[in-house]
């Protein structure tokens, strides 16, 4: 089982003085919210599906502690050091005295002064935490940037401070409207909504990273800075624009389909670092906060005892063509795909990227990573569903004579089931492609298996491989196989 740390949750922008009162209403800052909308077929028909909230499944599922009593900061400060539990909540209430419904005149807040807040915030939790231990931080939108100049700026010793970084719809890269050109970047950053430039990347740079440090390479606000390292960082990204209707979904409109109809796709992760790809918007009915599909995600990446990447490895396709794929990761018994980049929802891999190994928005690499979490029967069964599409280029212009629409050139599904010990540590990994079995892919006996003691590493990892069909061998090339890699994360 892994550590069981105390959870500190940073909320986001909330806009204008009315906006922030109404932040500051609310005792858990938008934690406790849940959902009761998903959309699901290929038209995306809303469905009721009853998600209680994050929250409420820390306590239910994870057993997390949530001390209110009144006031949390009180609660801290009262309790004698090393003596509250280690699973814990803690809301990070940055926005109070911004707020004039306490009877004193509201201060103006800005990132770095809320960084310098959350830096003492996370000292008091450690200190009266039973053993001082790091914390959890999970944000979301302005809550990331508030989380990375407090790492970046702010924490002496981040690695012993913080153990886990998740950003949730964050916008690493800023805000910077796709539709407009400069015309839609003079707006925001001149108009709002209600002080958003703060997200425009030139002033981002400003509180991002220290004053007497060289800002990030090529000016790109994505990239960390001093020694937090993106390997401890998870940024779930959404990809559903056309649900965020603040301003009458003005903002989606201005922002483009290639984001979660605020932050753009390209722009809501930092490089390097672990991504989960959820076709949710960023807040509101289909919001990712309060959806299942960030908390699944959240849940295996704070808990889970083994990591697992997934890439394409010895690719070899014909050059003329553009090749992409879309990938989908469900697990057995979820109504919810965990990870799903498609063309339907704008953001289908970029196969020719991926080839070079060159990460991009579209084109992460590996291909997908995933933390497996101990489960009572110790087994868990996944698909990772795979789609390759391509179309012929010559001269810059696509040709369409051999192009059948939506239909793609190869698809299937590699079924695994993982063996997990009591422990936590990885027994074997059964798989075989959904194309060969003659039974449903939620309960077919797989006949491949990988046993973990045979193929690791000096450094305790482990890179097995597993081939592709023949189908999909003779598009991408022969040599053309799913490369895994395992390791422990704690």
């Amino acid at each position: 089982m892994s550590a069981r740390f105390p959870i500190i949750y940073v909320r986001g922008f909330a806009g204008g003085q009315g906006a922030i009162d109404a932040a500051a209403d609310d005792p858990f800052y938008g934690l406790n919210e849940g959902s009761v909308h998903v959309r699901v077929g290929a038209n995306g028909t809303p469905r009721f599906h009853q998600y209680e909230g994050p929250l409420i499944r820390l306590i239910k599922d994870q057993g997390y502690d949530v001390r209110i009593e009144g006031s949390q900061q009180q609660v801290l400060l009262d309790a004698e050091p090393g003596t509250l539990r280690t699973d814990s909540v803690w809301i990070y209430r940055f926005y109070d005295a911004a707020a004039r419904t306490f009877g004193t005149p509201p201060r103006p807040y800005d990132i770095r002064s809320a960084a310098k807040g959350l830096v003492d915030f996370i000292w008091l939790v450690r200190e009266k935490t039973l053993g001082h231990p790091p914390v959890y931080l999970v944000a979301h939108s302005m809550g990331g940037l508030i989380c990375r100049t407090a790492l970046q700026v702010g924490l002496k010793d981040p690695r012993m401070s913080v153990s886990k970084l998740c950003t949730i719809g964050t916008p690493h890269g800023g805000i910077d409207p796709q539709l407009g050109g400069p015309i839609g970047g003079w707006i925001i950053n001149t108009f709002g909504p209600q002080g958003s430039r703060i997200f425009a990347p030139e002033y981002m740079r400003e509180y991002l990273y220290p004053d007497d440090a060289p800002g990030p390479a090529n000016g790109d606000t994505r990239r960390l800075s001093g020694a937090f390292t993106p390997d401890r960082v998870l940024s779930i990204v959404g990809t559903n624009a056309r649900d965020y209707d603040v301003a009458a979904g003005l903002s989606s409109t201005l922002m483009g389909v290639q984001s979660d109809g605020l932050v753009a796709i390209r722009n809501a992760y930092v490089v390097g670092s672990a991504r989960a790809y959820v076709h949710r918007s960023h807040s509101g009915r289909y919001g990712l906060v309060n959806s299942e599909e960030a908390y699944q995600n959240l849940k295996r990446f704070l808990f889970g005892t083994l990591r697992v990447e997934i890439g394409l490895q010895g690719l070899s396709f014909e050059d003329a063509r553009v090749w992409q794929a879309e990938v989908r990761l469900a697990i057995r018994k979820l109504p919810v795909l965990i990870h799903e980049q498609t063309a339907d929802h704008y953001c289908p891999v970029d196969l020719n990227a991926e080839a070079k190994r060159i990460p991009t928005p579209m084109s992460p690499v590996p291909l997908i990573t995933a933390f497996l979490i101990p489960t009572a029967q110790h087994v868990a069964r996944y698909a990772l569903d795979l789609k390759l599409l391509s179309l012929e280029e010559r001269g810059g212009l696509f040709g369409f004579g051999e192009h059948l629409e939506q239909i793609g050139d190869w698809q299937d599904s590699l079924i695994i089931e993982v063996q997990l010990t009591e422990a936590g540590a990885l027994a074997h990994i059964q798989w075989e492609w959904n194309s060969t079995l003659v039974e449903r892919p939620g309960a077919a006996e797989l006949s491949n298996t990988l046993e973990w003691a045979s193929g690791r590493a000096a450094d305790g990892s482990w890179h097995p491989v597993i081939p592709l069909p023949n189908v999909a061998a003779r598009l991408l090339g022969d040599e053309a196989a799913l490369a895994l890699t395992v390791t422990h994360w704690q």
